[in-house]
């Protein structure tokens, strides 16, 4: 009777959630966590209602005189010349350079930039005789050296022309460099919308990485899909890429045209590169296999000492040598497995038929280590669980 005890007591398994252990396929060289892992640490909440910036964003420009003097100045840092608009907006003063490009107080690198501008209703839709580039013509400049284009483009349409324009240069671009993919502007005098999506280029030293990346939605429409930058904004010549500081201000152009801007707002993110320890082009097989340690620690110091051999601490270390077999952990798998051979050969069919659900699900476990290389395809513990499994029916 106390041995039927004994053996009970080594295969019982606590009850687990859903996602607890193994789940998905085990952490690798450039993956420090597992697919579907509950220990990957969950996204920080931000709110996000419609209308609005999201709670993590930088309100630029929120309609008032006290947003517009503490974001804002001209290139020197002094109070912009740029006006307050009665539609909560701000512009630029109409003449050629009247008033300097506007600047923000703060520097930004890789970023979510939403932001809303608009022409005046009577504009028209053909330019006069001062050109198509002087048809409200203003421009975002991220980091101070990416122009996404600002051009009243509403006529520049190949099916009916009324303001013929170059390519790369209409509303949408990417200047000098690549046209929007389709012409989305709204008519003059309503609100144009850019959501854009911007990485900065990448360098070691004056290696270059990666050129960056600009995504452009114009009012609701994919015009620019992670375009990658050919060089820093210019006029009629190619200028190659550079590196820069990682962060630079957020200018509007005055190409001496009168465009109002609103509701701008600004959410730094992470560079793709910035994460070195899970996939992508940034990872890092030392940063990834140091994460791998800390979490397999932190699992094996959970498990009581010293350690039974029980189904639930068979997954619990299952667990740990996923992230890491190596040392203690290795050790202690062996060890452990070696005293679980032991309880499973002295069970009985029915004590075998009470565990089933636990036996199969461990088993499983381990076939997504066997199949990761992570434990032997010669696993002890898994060749007992077929076995009994062929025994005793489960297989079909």
């Amino acid at each position: 009777m106390k041995k039927m005890n004994y053996v009970c007591a080594a295969v019982a398994c606590a009850a687990t959630p859903v996602l607890a252990g193994i789940y998905g396929d085990p952490a690798d060289a450039v993956h420090a966590w597992s697919v579907h892992d509950h220990n990957r640490p969950n996204p920080v909440k931000v709110e996000a209602e419609a209308g609005r910036p999201p709670s993590d964003a930088v309100v630029l420009f929120d309609g008032t005189k006290e947003s517009f003097e503490k974001n804002w100045s001209d290139e020197k840092g002094n109070p912009s010349k740029w006006r307050l608009g009665a539609d909560g907006d701000f512009y630029c003063v109409p003449g050629w350079k009247n008033g300097g490009a506007i600047y923000t107080r703060g520097s930004f690198g890789d970023c979510q930039l939403h932001l809303e501008y608009r022409h005046a209703a009577d504009i028209g839709l053909v330019s006069d005789k001062k050109g198509p580039q002087m048809h409200g013509n203003s421009g975002v400049f991220l980091m101070s050296n990416y122009e996404i284009q600002v051009l009243e483009s509403y006529g520049t349409n190949p099916a009916d022309m009324k303001n013929p324009n170059y390519a790369d240069g209409q509303a949408g671009a990417v200047y000098a460099e690549n046209p929007p993919m389709v012409n989305p502007a709204r008519k003059p005098g309503q609100w144009q919308v850019y959501d854009i999506i911007f990485h900065q280029p990448v360098w070691e030293g004056l290696r270059m990485v990666h050129p960056g990346s600009v995504t452009v939605l114009f009012n609701g429409v994919v015009v620019q899909d992670h375009w990658e930058m050919e060089g820093l904004t210019t006029h009629k010549v190619r200028r190659p890429l550079a590196p820069h500081a990682a962060k630079l201000p957020l200018f509007f152009q005055d190409h001496g045209c009168e465009v109002h801007f609103r509701n701008i707002w600004i959410r730094e993110i992470p560079s793709r590169y910035a994460n070195v320890t899970h996939g992508g082009p940034g990872a890092d097989e030392n940063a990834v296999m140091a994460l791998r340690r800390k979490t397999a620690a932190k699992l094996f110091a959970k498990i009581e000492k010293p350690v039974k051999p029980t189904i639930e601490n068979m997954e619990a270390l299952a667990e740990v040598i996923g992230y890491a077999r190596e040392g203690a952990y290795e050790k202690t798998w062996k060890e452990t497995a070696v005293a679980f051979h032991g309880v499973l050969d002295k069970m009985t069919d029915a004590e075998w038929t009470a565990k089933k659900d636990a036996l199969l699900k461990l088993r499983e476990e381990l076939d997504t280590l066997i199949r990761n290389g992570v434990v032997p395809q010669s696993c002890g513990t898994r060749k007992r669980i077929s076995a009994a499994a062929l025994r005793l029916g489960w297989e079909k």
